[in-house]
């Protein structure tokens, strides 16, 4: 399945609030919002949404890369109106060590 995919910041949407976020993109016909905002859940209700979202569990495109396979799965089961959410661990931190 193939996926179009914009940016907020290129469509003039980076500004927007959470729900004018989703109005402006069901307008043109989007079906899908992937995002990192784990509070939009409490935040939208998406009940009669054509729209569906997938949160990423980490913004660092370094560690979500590390996790296409779960972000694609997401994406192509995505129906109206449904959230999902990637959990994407922050990698673990080299120990300190002194010399």
């Amino acid at each position: 399945m193939k996926h179009h995919v914009t940016k907020a910041r290129g469509a003039g949407w980076d500004r927007l609030t959470n729900g004018e976020l989703l109005n402006a993109a069901e307008a043109p016909g989007f079906d899908l919002l992937v995002t990192t905002d784990k509070n939009m859940r409490y935040q939208q209700n998406l009940s009669g949404r054509v729209i569906s979202i997938v949160v990423l569990g980490n913004s660092q495109w370094r560690t979500a890369v590390n996790h296409v396979e779960a972000i694609t799965a997401a994406v192509d089961d995505a129906t109206p109106g449904s959230y999902a959410e990637i959990d994407i661990p922050l990698p673990l931190k080299k120990p300190f060590t002194r010399s």
